[in-house]
């Protein structure tokens, strides 16, 4: 009887402990950026560093996971460049050809980010409106997108694994968004179905420097 009890009891722990932790609200990561944008994920640009791993704090488990990262163009940091156009201050143009996307800026002068842009047969261009800003997004993929992929999630918080990132602009009536990514070496490709994608740290700075119904071009 004391045994039936003792293995009674281990049951009933296991299965409140695996209860509280379904329960347990994770917070989302914190929105800290470094004032040096060309620091961060370094090793990105250093073939020599190619394969260093990288260590991840997952949260309530404590445990960590390693990452390879394969490097990135330094092109696609962020710089200041000389711009010449007749486009206003505050304006941003997504060349999805060369891969950037400028913040124009008063002096004749833009910052440009690398970005990554969508894929063959997901291209598209115009003018649209910054309508929405969002920290760490939730993510609800469309129906179409649904489709094409199996598997899919109707919804996915925000958070480190959510492909929209730390941060979304969402343009006019249209499905996409300029946004983070958490595949930042995808940077400086067409792999997306339309979106723009910046690296996490990219689109904080640019997140925290246009407001809503800021003019976007894309071409």
């Amino acid at each position: 009887m004391r045994m039936y009890n003792g293995l009674a009891a281990l049951i009933l722990a296991a299965i409140f402990a695996e209860t509280a932790l379904a329960e347990m609200v994770i917070p989302r990561p914190p929105t800290t950026l470094s004032p040096d944008l060309t620091k961060p994920r370094l090793v990105h640009i250093n073939p020599a560093q190619a394969n260093r791993l990288l260590s991840i704090q997952v949260p309530v488990t404590n445990s960590v996971m390693q990452v390879a990262y394969p490097p990135l163009d330094p092109i696609y940091l962020p710089q200041t460049v000389a711009y010449h156009g007749s486009e206003q201050a505050g304006t941003i143009i997504i060349d999805t050809t060369a891969r950037f996307l400028y913040l124009i800026l008063e002096g004749e002068q833009a910052i440009r980010y690398g970005v990554g842009v969508g894929r063959p047969g997901s291209e598209w261009s115009g003018i649209h409106t910054v309508t929405r800003k969002a920290e760490w997004p939730d993510w609800y993929p469309p129906e179409e997108m649904r489709q094409r992929v199996p598997g899919l999630p109707d919804h996915m918080p925000g958070g480190l694994a959510n492909p929209l990132g730390a941060r979304a602009l969402y343009l006019s009536s249209t499905l996409y968004r300029i946004h983070g990514s958490n595949e930042p070496w995808t940077i400086g490709q067409a792999v997306s179905s339309g979106c723009i994608r910046m690296r996490n740290q990219d689109v904080i700075d640019l997140y925290d420097r246009v407001p809503v119904g800021t003019r976007v071009i894309v071409i």
